[in-house]
């Protein structure tokens, strides 16, 4: 039988991590935009996220202002909540 990556990851000690990037283009440079960024990883050294972030400094011609970083704690069952809302699509 074979696990998920993503499950043995974790028991592992990687945690969902979640980084907002705020960055701006070189041309507008007042502009301020965000980025959400979703892996797993370990912390509190994070090394997806540093390579990652490599990544967008070589790669990518925003530069980046600043990082918000989040991650969940332990390993717990899915919380699944009924919302009362009515959408309507044409």
């Amino acid at each position: 039988m074979k696990s998920d990556k993503g499950f043995v990851s974790q028991l592992a000690g990687a945690r969902l991590t979640t980084a907002e990037i705020y960055y701006h283009m070189p041309d507008h440079p007042g502009l301020l935009q965000s980025f959400l960024w979703q892996t797993l990883d370990m912390a509190p050294d994070y090394p997806r996220l540093i390579r990652f972030l490599d990544f967008w400094k070589r790669e990518i011609e925003a530069v980046i202002h600043s990082v918000r970083v989040a991650h969940a704690g332990l390993i717990t069952p899915s919380d699944w909540r009924g919302i009362d809302l009515d959408l309507r699509l044409q």
